[in-house]
C-alpha cells in the first residue's frame, strides 16, 4: 500500500490511499499521522485501518501535483514535534566522495575519520537479529518547518556556501503512547545539504545538514525492498544539467536499516510519545562529486521503483538577512 497527504480544490486537507489499482480518498482522516495513531490505537496495520475506515472517491495524483496540491507525506500540527534526522555513510561507495573531499590518504594508519566510520560500518554495521551493531554516523538536520513537500522549493540560505541534492530514502516513524517507534514506510527523499561548508572542515557537518529537506509524494508501507535502483537528475532551464544512478536498499548498504533506526530510537529523547521522525538513511551519489554546481532555478528530480512518482523541487536564493542579534532583556 502507498499513503499520501493532498489538499482537495478547496483547501481541506485528505490521505489518499493507494489500494484496488487508484488513489482513493481514506474517509474521515486529514493526516498520515491521525490515520498512523488510530491503527496502533485499534491494534492494525495502516492498510487495515485505512479500509476499515472506509474509501471513497477516486482521485488524479498527477493533476494534484500539477496543481501543487500533493502534500509532504507525513507531517505533524507542531512543527517542533517533527523531527529530521539522519545518518551517512550508510552505503557502498558513500566513504569514496567523503574521503576525495576531506583530502586524506585512505590507506595504512593515515585513515580519514570517514573511511574509518565507513569500515567500521562493513565490519559491523549488520549485526545478527536483535544485537546492536556498530554504530552510524548521525546528524540534525531541523523540524518539521524544514520539510518540504514534492514540487515545492528548496531554498538555499543566503549564508550557504553550496546547495545540492542527495537522493536517498526516509524511514518514516509515529511514537506510540508507551514510547514505542511504529515505522509507517518509507518515502524518496532529497537531503539537500551544503557540500561546499562540509568540504571546508569536517567539523562544519552539523552546519552543512541545517537546510531543508524534501520528501517524495508517497509514502511505502510495508517492508522495503533489499535492492533499489534510481535515478537522480538535475534539470536547467528545462534539459537535463546532470543524471546519475544511484542505489540504495540493504543489498547496497553496509548498515541495516534495523541498525540505523536502534542507534537513533535507542535515545529517550526520540521516543516521546506522538512525535513524528524522519530519518534519511543516506547515499552514495551527489552532483557535487562530480564537481557539477548548482544554481538557483535548477530543479531536482529523483525517482526509483517500486516508488511510481518523482519527486521534484525547484532550487531558490532566499533573501539576503541581517546579521542575528540577541537582545538582552
Amino acid at each position: 500500500m502507498r499513503l499520501l497527504q493532498r489538499r482537495a480544490e478547496d483547501g481541506t486537507r485528505q490521505v489518499a490511499a493507494w489500494m484496488d489499482d487508484a488513489w482513493r480518498i481514506v474517509d474521515g482522516y486529514r493526516s498520515t499521522r491521525e490515520l498512523a495513531l488510530a491503527a496502533i490505537a485499534t491494534k492494525r496495520s495502516l492498510a487495515d485501518e485505512a479500509r476499515a475506515s472506509g474509501l471513497l472517491a477516486t482521485i488524479d495524483v498527477e493533476a494534484d501535483l500539477t496543481a501543487r496540491r500533493v502534500l509532504a507525506p507525513i507531517d505533524h500540527p507542531d512543527p517542533a514535534h517533527l523531527w529530521l534526522t539522519g545518518t551517512g555513510l550508510t552505503h557502498l561507495g558513500s566513504a569514496e566522495g567523503r574521503d576525495r573531499m576531506h583530502k586524506a590518504a585512505a590507506s595504512g594508519e593515515n585513515l580519514t575519520d570517514s573511511m574509518r566510520m565507513f569500515l567500521e560500518g562493513i565490519e559491523g554495521g549488520k549485526p545478527a537479529d536483535g544485537v546492536a551493531g556498530q554504530q552510524p554516523e548521525w546528524f540534525y538536520k531541523g523540524n518539521g518547518d524544514h520539510l518540504a513537500g514534492p514540487e515545492k522549493p528548496l531554498s538555499r540560505p543566503p549564508f550557504a556556501r553550496d546547495g545540492g541534492e542527495e537522493p536517498e530514502l526516509a524511514g518514516i516513524y509515529v511514537i506510540g503512547p508507551d514510547g514505542t517507534p511504529f515505522r509507517l514506510g518509507f518515502c524518496l527523499a532529497n537531503e539537500f545539504s551544503d557540500h561546499v561548508t562540509e568540504r571546508h572542515n569536517y567539523l562544519w557537518l552539523a552546519h552543512s545538514k541545517l537546510r531543508q529537506a524534501s520528501l517524495g509524494p508517497e509514502l511505502l508501507v510495508g517492508e522495503l525492498p533489499q535492492d533499489i535502483r534510481g535515478t537522480s537528475r538535475i534539470r536547467r532551464d528545462g534539459t537535463v544539467a546532470w543524471e546519475k544512478p544511484f542505489l540504495t536498499g540493504e543489498d547496497n548498504m553496509s548498515h541495516t536499516i534495523a541498525n540505523l533506526e536502534h542507534h537513533h530510537f535507542k535515545y529517550g529523547l526520540f521516543r516521546r510519545p506522538g512525535d513524528v521522525h524522519v530519518h534519511f538513511f543516506g547515499t552514495a551519489t551527489a552532483s557535487f562529486a562530480d564537481g557539477f554546481e548548482t544554481h538557483p532555478g535548477d530543479v531536482f528530480e529523483i525517482e526509483a521503483a517500486p516508488f511510481t512518482l518523482p519527486l521534484r523541487n525547484p532550487l531558490v536564493a532566499a533573501a539576503e538577512q541581517p546579521v542575528a542579534r540577541v537582545v538582552p532583556l
